[in-house]
């Protein structure tokens, strides 16, 4: 790897957006991604410096780890919620098993290393204390099993002997290494002063005169940005400055800005930056984007542009459309519409394409540039010769 002061100033330039992209994929970066934390570590003043005045990210930097502090998620962002392997979201209680992980594993006293049975068992007189009840049933291991398994993901956790996963199928004991520096870095803000856990969520105070960062913000974290949904600030220097913004974004972190009537985005074209594909495989994804070519065939405009549809509406195309692609997607599918309609409403409110009321479905008008085209074949020698669009052959 070269170093800024040997190599050329655009390959230094590159290495730190290659760095900056790293960060916004994965906020906690540690030895397991040697590559990405090697370049996030050379080029670490220059990030610093750039994630705050860009974003008003706070950057930690350590020789075993990289953390990138985000501010609050805006109020108008999808719900990003952490998974599971099988790409369900976590459960309220998964979250809850989290935080009393981490809270045994600071416990005064905890070496580096710890036995799986003993910090299972200080979580649980932990939560007895708190009046929460974990018992011992092989869901309850399992959705241990998950949450440990998410400080392993975040490198918090290592397992050096055994595994998480044979503890709770098994009761095979497991040997886990803390990687104690970065385990107090995990939370985006301290604790102290906190009252509810809603408090946690509340916009960012900090960025309400401040309409350049607050809107780089929502275009780099949420797939679309709407502009009705805009301060009458971010909306002028979204007008105003858009040559500016398409500069920023691009250097930055290699995204392109697009910008419409009804909205904004800032695309990745190597497709790295998008936890979630959309259009893609998957009878779901395929579902969802099927539904949307019929909901706007059918819906009704509303004063803001989005497109409404009422729940039975919404459930008699699934419907349809899981008896027509029934060999593709299964014949279970139909005996569970309810079931499908809640996994295409949440993908489709992942992506910004979809909002969910007590009544219906509102699409976005973004959603149009999905609408599946009909496949033709191309037009016939003879066909093109009949419209004109055949030019003189000369010899």
């Amino acid at each position: 790897m070269t170093s800024p002061g040997t190599g050329t100033a655009s390959q230094a330039s590159r290495e730190r957006r290659e760095a900056a992209r790293a960060l916004l994929m994965h906020p906690i970066l540690t030895k397991d991604q040697a590559d990405e934390l090697a370049l996030v570590r050379l080029h670490a003043a220059a990030l610093r410096s750039m994630f705050k005045s860009m974003l008003d990210y706070h950057l930690v930097v350590e020789p075993t780890f990289a953390r990138l502090v985000k501010g609050p998620v805006s109020s108008d962002g999808p719900a990003r919620p952490a998974r599971r392997p099988d790409g369900q979201a976590f459960t309220p209680m998964t979250y809850t098993l989290l935080s009393l992980l981490c809270a045994a594993l600071l416990v005064p006293g905890t070496g580096d290393q710890i036995l799986i049975s003993a910090l299972i068992e200080q979580v649980r007189s932990d939560a007895a204390s708190i009046g929460v009840r974990i018992g011992d049933t092989l869901p309850e291991r399992r959705a241990l099993v998950t949450a440990v398994g998410q400080l392993v993901a975040w490198g918090v956790l290592k397992e050096t002997d055994g595994t998480a996963t044979g503890w709770g199928e098994r009761r095979d004991e497991a040997l886990l290494t803390i990687h104690r520096p970065a385990l107090p870095h995990l939370l985006a803000q301290p604790l102290a002063g906190i009252g509810h856990a809603d408090e946690l969520l509340l916009s960012d105070l900090r960025l309400q005169d401040q309409p350049r960062r607050s809107l780089r913000r929502q275009l780099v974290e949420n797939p679309l940005v709407r502009r009705d949904e805009l301060t009458d600030a971010e909306r002028d220097v979204l007008s105003r400055e858009r040559s500016e913004l398409t500069r920023v974004l691009a250097e930055n972190f290699g995204l392109a800005l697009e910008v419409r009537a009804e909205g904004a985005l800032a695309y990745d074209p190597a497709g790295d930056l998008s936890d979630i594909g959309f259009p893609g495989n998957g009878r779901i994804k395929q579902a969802a984007l099927l539904l949307v070519g019929e909901l706007i065939e059918r819906s009704v405009t509303a004063a803001n542009g989005s497109l409404v549809t009422d729940w039975d509406e919404v459930d008699a195309v699934l419907a349809d459309l899981a008896i027509r692609h029934a060999r593709a997607w299964g014949e279970a599918l139909a005996d569970d519409i309810g079931g499908l309609r809640e996994d295409v409403a949440l993908l489709l409110c992942e992506t910004g394409l979809a909002r969910t009321t007590a009544t219906g479905l509102l699409l976005h008008p973004a959603a149009a540039r999905y609408r599946p085209q009909p496949r033709t074949a191309p037009p016939t020698r003879a066909a093109r010769r009949l419209t004109g669009q055949l030019e003189l052959e000369i010899p």
